[in-house]
């Protein structure tokens, strides 16, 4: 595996750590995801993505990727498997993090099975808890509603708390702008087929992991 990066890497197939935007499709999650809920986060990966069994760099690898110009390899890697989020254009490339410590993350590269390997940091910086990653992605993009979300979800509320007061429901908001995160709530002001603004608390995410809403990165 490590002779195949070499020969990779002298044939000029990465490209100065970057994501190509020519590269494969988006990748943003569409649908509740029940699979990886035990999650901590994202972590950004660049065009060269080295999996290790352990948080060392003697342990085996479990497997490698890299992404070109052409695509993704291994050339029958799912772009959706692999990334929580991957936006080309934006040369923004995020893989789902379930450990860390101070040099390594453990992210998942099967998003079907949940299958995860470590990847070291090459910069601190580029790990974002979940929070971390809605304040800053979802505060600039808005939000969106996965599909196959409970419809008790929709009913907007007072506070951060299932026994507050309702002060609304989500009818199809044309868009969810977010104003701050409060734990597994969100304040979110709505315009939506009712035509009134709207704005209170929802759940973003389940006390056991599950997300409801997600960034929408555009």
């Amino acid at each position: 595996m490590k002779k195949l990066l070499a020969t990779m890497l002298m044939s000029g197939i990465i490209f100065a750590g970057q994501i190509s935007a020519n590269a494969v499709n988006n990748v943003l999650p569409r649908y509740v995801n029940y699979t990886n809920i035990h999650s901590l986060g994202v972590y950004e990966v660049n065009d060269r993505i080295i999996l290790y069994k352990e948080p060392n760099e003697t342990s085996a690898i479990v497997m490698s990727y890299i992404i070109s110009k052409s695509g993704i390899f291994p050339e029958n890697t799912r772009e959706e498997d692999l990334f929580a989020v991957f936006i080309p254009k934006k040369e923004l490339a995020l893989m789902t993090v379930v450990d860390e410590n101070e040099d390594w993350v453990q992210v998942v590269y099967d998003n079907k099975t949940g299958a995860s390997a470590w990847l070291k940091k090459d910069d601190p910086y580029k790990f974002m808890t979940w929070i971390h990653f809605y304040n800053m992605y979802g505060r600039k993009y808005g939000l969106y509603q996965l599909k196959d979300t409970p419809n008790h979800i929709n009913t907007m509320r007072s506070a951060a708390k299932e026994d507050s007061q309702s002060v609304g429901e989500l009818n199809h908001p044309e868009k969810i702008n977010l104003n701050v995160i409060n734990g597994n709530w969100a304040l979110v002001s709505v315009k939506d087929l009712d035509r009134m603004p709207k704005t209170g608390f929802v759940r973003w995410r389940a006390d056991n992991g599950i997300r409801y809403f997600f960034p929408d990165i555009k």
